[in-house]
């Protein structure tokens, strides 16, 4: 059975990108969301194997959705998406919990290594 995705970004055209990279490797979008609050419900409803969750994000960024996430889904695979010049930001996502990040641009090769890498 494919693994399910929840792909969490507040850019419409880079959940788009996501999905297509995903779907073209046979994974199938559990949803998407556009900011924290909603990532935690559809994470909640969905169960998910795995989450794409962007940094930056309003109502709720990506880190703390992903402490609350954690908190509730200690196995829970998420991995964070971040833009270029936020290090600081990856280092306490890894320290949240976060398996990997991938910045973009986004490239297909590398999102589909670290999403392989999280679920094995």
């Amino acid at each position: 059975m494919a693994e399910r995705i929840l792909i969490v970004d507040d850019a419409a055209f880079m959940r788009m990108m996501v999905k297509d990279i995903l779907t073209k490797n046979g994974y199938e979008i559990a949803g998407e969301a556009e900011d924290g609050k909603r990532a935690v419900e559809l994470y909640n409803d969905e169960q998910p194997d795995l989450v794409t969750m962007d940094i930056t994000m309003p109502e709720m960024d990506g880190i703390t959705a992903l402490k609350e996430i954690k908190a509730q889904y200690p196995e829970a695979k998420v991995i964070m998406c971040s833009a270029m010049g936020q290090q600081a930001m990856v280092v306490d996502a890894i320290q949240a919990g976060a398996k990997d990040f991938i910045v973009k641009p986004f490239q297909a090769d590398r999102v589909i290594e670290a999403i392989q890498k999280a679920l094995s």
